[in-house]
């Protein structure tokens, strides 16, 4: 039976999950039968970052490979829980496939809507019942704390501003990053660490706040600008090799007028 699954042309889901079982089995795999929940999460992440990796990349071959790599990890984590006998596989697709029936009305029911922000608010409505968050703290307490810190931010000042709780325009917020700055010096100064530490994830929320009202994505906008320092920083260290400079012994000062000259050259190709 095992043998047979090396010959054929084509596999399916079910085989995905007869494969995952077989690797938990007490014949299988030494790796795969000692993994938890907790062991393999951090994958189930780096995965899914390598699907949008490829999507980023317009690369539908790698999009097709990288997707194929988190199904894995959910038929992995569901064979566990099988062993356990407390859910399997299809009791998963069962679960999703009755949500997007039940949070789709106006094509499973006989709900009409206008638009597709019709249908976003009838979800969040559908969501909210379903889970029980009758008020918007509920909503926020929902987020998870795991997600990564710029999008958990603007999904919680998403939610307040959903009651009113925000600026009306991206003015307001931007006036709060200066404001936060000044703090964050205050507290540098006076050698507070634990203020410092406060004072500067007020300046990051801030900044997030800002990027909300001015409809700018933050995890973009900083992976944008982390790109862009890379690059530079790439040119700065060719630009100092062909000069007969040593990086690390060279000057902070020179290594900010070859930033500086890069920069320029940058602008004149723009």
């Amino acid at each position: 039976m095992i043998q047979d699954f090396q010959f054929k042309q084509k596999y399916n889901v079910e085989d995905l999950v007869e494969i995952m079982r077989i690797l938990r089995s007490e014949n299988g795999c030494p790796w795969d039968r000692e993994q938890t929940h907790e062991s393999i999460r951090k994958n189930f992440i780096e995965e899914t970052y390598e699907v949008i990796e490829a999507i980023n990349k317009a690369d539908s071959h790698l999009l097709c490979e990288e997707l194929g790599d988190v199904l894995m990890q959910v038929v992995f984590h569901a064979q566990m829980e099988a062993e356990k006998q407390v859910f399997d596989f299809s009791d998963v697709a069962d679960g999703v496939c009755k949500k997007l029936i039940e949070r789709h009305p106006h094509v499973f029911g006989d709900v009409e809507v206008q638009s597709a922000d019709d249908v976003l608010v009838n979800w969040d409505k559908i969501k909210s019942a379903k889970k029980q968050r009758k008020t918007t703290a509920d909503k926020m307490q929902s987020v998870p704390r795991e997600l990564p810190a710029l999008m958990r931010a603007d999904k919680i000042q998403s939610q307040a501003a959903k009651v009113g709780f925000d600026w009306d325009t991206p003015d307001g917020a931007l006036q709060k990053i200066p404001e936060e700055t000044a703090e964050l010096l205050q507290a540098v100064s006076a050698e507070d660490r634990d203020n410092t530490f406060e004072e500067l994830g007020d300046l990051l929320f801030a900044a997030v706040n800002a990027a909300r009202k001015l409809h700018i994505d933050a995890e973009e906008a900083l992976t944008a600008a982390t790109d862009k320092f890379q690059s530079r920083f790439i040119k700065v260290e060719a630009l100092a090799k062909n000069r007969g400079m040593d990086m690390e012994n060279t000057p902070l000062e020179t290594l900010d007028r070859l930033w500086d000259e890069v920069k320029a050259a940058e602008k004149q190709e723009s």
